[in-house]
């Protein structure tokens, strides 16, 4: 497997729990043969401010700040005018059937593993 999704925010966990799911996931992604996550975090579109989706980015820029990770692409730049977007469809071909490609969607956050 090459490319994978995670939903944070599956069952409405607290912060701290969408966090060490996305913590879990990486570490799992590394000892496999995934090349990037994509992670649905919400964008808090209910009114609840989008606390898992401020944490979760804040945790991926450390991430990539400590090398853990490659890089990332938020939802709004994952497209395929963007150079990273297009590397990691060049890694993993099945990730071009991904319906967020394009769409501009502040919900997710796309994770290239090292």
């Amino acid at each position: 497997m090459e490319f994978k999704v995670v939903n944070l925010k599956e069952n409405n966990p607290s912060v701290e729990l969408a966090i060490a799911n996305l913590e879990i996931e990486l570490e799992i992604a590394k000892c496999s043969n995934i090349k990037a996550i994509k992670f649905i975090h919400g964008y808090g579109s209910h009114g609840t401010g989008g606390a898992i989706c401020l944490a979760v980015r804040k945790r991926i820029v450390d991430l990539c700040r400590k090398k853990k990770i490659k890089y990332y692409i938020t939802g709004n730049e994952w497209t395929i005018e963007d150079a990273r977007a297009r590397e990691i469809i060049f890694e993993c071909p099945n990730i071009n059937i991904d319906e967020d490609l394009g769409h501009h969607n502040p919900g997710i956050t796309i994770v290239c593993i090292q």
